[in-house]
């Protein structure tokens, strides 16, 4: 079996040496080809390239953000979308923990430390384990982007880009510093005027969104060991689901938070949410340019994105 590990050398849970164990622990299952990442968009273009030379393995170690451009090279290399074709014509995805949150490999039920994960799927490698995930759809006038596990548009991709303007300054990510630019940024984002409307297929338009969150899966993301689970019914196996709120103020806030920090098997509670499950497709249409985010990553910002749902679109190794 040929199979191309792309490595993340700036991933924040690894170190050299434990990369070395690992590059020779999957050499020892397969015919291997190493690459490293080393600059935006790198794995993207290795994905692409190891699917066009007929690999039949592409393993990720690194963090979401990696794994998240490794899947869009996969599924464009060609320039046909995921839907076009069959899980099975692509090379498997074999996903190694190594960034901060890890969010797709602990939704896949991995854990979430890389010298256990890699034991975890050489032994689903060798017993022949595969499954196919469905994911995002993430479509505008810039493009098309696949994602595993969530998107946002508002207020999170806000804390996102302020987050990884303090790594570019030299800050190791975690959860202390997501947690502490959330607080710091709450007071800083338009909690006055909300620029977003949900346009859904046969349902009327619904203004006065300030921030939405959509989901591919579930739990959103992680603050350490703990899930943060504002949309508890996502799945792979199901269509997309989006939580938007439409007050930004401290009541609405401390009503959100002590919900999305429980486990919990039922929707929010609360008069000023807008919550959509199973969903195919639908459009958020802003005002005024806004904040995106991807699977973690920084977009940009946006005034129009449709997002739909792509199932059975990637074959895992978990």
């Amino acid at each position: 079996m040929r199979a191309l590990l792309l490595v993340n050398p700036m991933a924040t849970t690894t170190t050299r040496r434990t990369r070395t164990v690992l590059i020779r622990a999957l050499s020892a299952a397969v015919d291997l080809t190493v690459e490293e990442t080393g600059y935006r968009g790198h794995a993207a273009a290795l994905a692409g390239t190891a699917r066009e030379k007929g690999f039949d393995l592409v393993a990720v170690l690194g963090g979401d953000g990696t794994i998240n451009e490794a899947v869009n090279g996969l599924l464009a290399a060609d320039g046909a979308g995921a839907a076009g074709r069959a899980a099975g014509d692509l090379p498997a995805l074999m996903v190694i923990p190594g960034g901060s949150a890890n969010v797709f490999a602990r939704a896949l039920g991995l854990p979430n430390n890389a010298v256990e994960a890699t034991g975890a799927v050489l032994e689903a490698l060798r017993e022949g384990r595969r499954r196919t995930v469905g994911l995002g759809l993430a479509s505008g006038p810039e493009g098309d982007r696949y994602f595993t596990f969530c998107a946002g548009v508002g207020y999170d991709a806000e804390v996102v880009r302020a987050v990884e303007a303090l790594r570019g300054a030299g800050r190791r990510a975690g959860p202390v510093l997501y947690a502490r630019t959330a607080v710091r940024h709450f007071f800083l984002t338009d909690r006055r005027t909300p620029a977003l409307r949900l346009e859904r297929p046969g349902y009327r338009p619904e203004d006065g969104i300030f921030m939405a969150i959509i989901s591919n899966t579930a739990p959103w993301t992680y603050a350490g060991p703990w899930p943060i689970n504002p949309t508890p019914w996502a799945s792979f196996g199901t269509g997309l689901d989006m939580l938007g709120l439409k007050r930004m103020g401290l009541p609405t806030m401390l009503q959100v938070l002590p919900q999305v920090l429980r486990r919990r098997d039922t929707l929010l509670r609360g008069r000023h949410l807008v919550q959509t499950h199973d969903e195919e497709e639908f459009t958020l249409v802003a005002s005024r340019p806004i904040a995106f985010q991807l699977d973690g990553d920084y977009l940009g910002e946006r005034e129009r994105i449709t997002f739909r749902s792509v199932p059975n679109a990637l074959l895992v190794v978990a």
